[in-house]
């Protein structure tokens, strides 16, 4: 039997894409330092920061999904990532196995207009340097025929579960459904696209089982036109029945609170992201399988559980 392996387990996007193989009857090793059991899914500890461990993690699958969350502070990344990509990249390629790369869009920096998966690499912040290594590393590995290899890539998300990573979870559903105030980054004005964590782990498996998507780039389906921060708090208090309240945390409040939490801190670097429009386009996913994503209004819902 097929076994499909996800580097990096344990998050919310890594928990979504092992419902749906496991809905469809596949079988799954979950790696990461300390694993947890989802139904009946083989688990792993590994530090796939090690070459060895990463060999074995990789050993016997017939295909990986690297879906690594490291803390959010690009000291730590600055280390980590180049060892992971390294080690994984080998381990696949050695052992002639898929990989699947779930990523994000820190590499293009400040875009006018859409981001598309034809959209230059641009990087205006230290994550997005290190997001762009990574990336080029894959493809260049995929160019030489060394790497059969896929990048996944989804706008910033929102989802059950995303309690913890998820900024719209953290600073809009998770205040006003406390009686909080919620917060948004930046401007409120501008649009703001978000990926449905369910429909990245549909999208990621759905990829996992087209050879034909293999060896590109693939913007998870996300959809458009999203709305601006005014427009979200609105709709998530509609869903709640509390009024929208909510401040808008600027750059030298994002700074401020930084010098307490460092990864607050790391956010003020990706503020450019909520300054200006944030476009994210699918249109190359959601044709190919003809996908239509979720409605903000269909997921804040989910989300929330009403």
């Amino acid at each position: 039997m097929e076994l499909y392996t996800i580097l990096g387990a344990g998050g919310v996007i890594a928990n979504e894409l092992t419902k749906e193989l496991q809905a469809n009857g596949k079988k799954v090793r979950l790696v990461s330092r300390q694993p947890k059991a989802i139904g009946e899914a083989e688990t792993m500890a590994a530090d796939i920061t090690d070459p060895l461990q990463t060999r074995r993690a990789v050993s016997g699958s017939s295909m990986v999904f690297l879906c690594a969350g490291l803390a959010y502070n690009h000291k730590i990344w600055e280390v980590a990532w180049p060892k992971i990509i390294q080690n994984v990249i080998h381990a696949c390629s050695e052992a002639g196995v898929p990989l699947i790369f779930f990523d994000n869009v820190y590499m293009y920096g400040l875009v006018d207009g859409p981001m598309t998966e034809e959209t230059p690499y641009n990087p205006c912040s230290k994550k997005g340097e290190i997001r762009a290594m990574i990336a080029n590393k894959i493809m260049d590995r995929v160019k030489e025929g060394r790497l059969t290899a896929t990048i996944a890539r989804a706008a910033d998300f929102y989802g059950p579960g995303a309690d913890t990573t998820g900024i719209m979870n953290l600073l809009v559903i998770g205040n006003l459904s406390k009686g909080k105030m919620a917060n948004w980054l930046g401007s409120d004005q501008y649009t703001h696209s978000y990926t449905f964590t369910p429909d990245a782990g549909k999208a990621l498996y759905l990829l996992s089982q087209d050879n034909s998507t293999f060896n590109q780039i693939w913007h998870l389906p996300t959809t458009n036109p999203a709305p601006n921060g005014k427009e979200y708090i609105e709709m998530v208090a509609g869903i709640l029945n509390v009024k929208p309240r909510y401040m808008r945390l600027t750059g030298w409040m994002v700074r401020l609170a930084g010098l307490f939490d460092t990864t607050i801190g790391e956010l003020h670097e990706m503020l450019y992201q909520s300054n200006h429009p944030y476009i994210f386009d699918s249109t190359k996913f959601e044709k190919h399988f003809n996908f239509k994503p979720t409605s903000y209004e269909d997921g804040l819902r989910q989300t929330i559980g009403k």
